[in-house]
């Protein structure tokens, strides 16, 4: 993000789309909200595309400073520490960053049509499932690749069911058992 104006603008926007979906999110729609100026938001963000791209930008930068906190070195009990620092992540979005969760679940929508807003939403996957990646080679994966899909896929799974599918809303050791058993049987570690 370049300037406040511009993520003052790229947070309305999040904000939007929680609130009242992809019609909702207009460039008007987020000059009244944020009490800008008519006019101000295309001036930053001069078409929809331009729009949708800022807000996935903004929303990045968000998820990657919520998750950051929680990539840190396992501790000795490696699937203990690994599913602790996966459920608190997972818990953040499903509570603080309840709102990113469902404007970014918008904006996936929103790309399966807008082959330029596709290439910006996985590239900025991508960057999490490197994490992913990267934790569970350090955890002794035999196949760190696959399964840092498949726990990134878990994690959107689990925040999907809870956010917008039928399920109810974990609790955060809901999250970490579900992760120690996935973790046990990726690392063959026992139970």
């Amino acid at each position: 993000m370049k300037s406040q104006r511009a993520e003052l603008v790229a947070d309305t926007a999040i904000n939007l789309l929680a609130e009242r979906g992809m019609r909702g999110l207009t460039h008007r729609a987020v000059d009244e909200a944020a009490g800008l100026p008519p006019g101000s938001t295309s001036n930053l963000a001069r078409t929809r595309s331009a729009l949708l791209e800022l807000t996935l930008a903004r929303l990045t930068q968000l998820e990657t400073a919520a998750f950051t906190p929680f990539a840190g070195p396992p501790g000795p009990d490696v699937v203990e520490s690994l599913a602790q620092m996966a459920a608190r992540a997972l818990w953040t979005q499903l509570t603080t960053g309840r709102r990113q969760t469902i404007a970014r679940y918008e904006l996936a929508f929103e790309a399966t049509r807008r082959p330029e807003l596709r290439t910006i939403y996985d590239r900025a996957g991508q960057r999490f499932r490197e994490i992913a990646v990267s934790i569970l080679s350090a955890a002794g994966s035999s196949d760190p690749v696959r399964h840092g899909r498949q726990l990134v896929a878990f994690g959107e799974g689990v925040m999907f069911d809870a956010v917008i599918g039928a399920g109810a809303e974990p609790t955060l050791d809901d999250l970490r058992l579900g992760i120690v058993e996935l973790l046990r049987g990726m690392l063959g570690h026992e139970g």
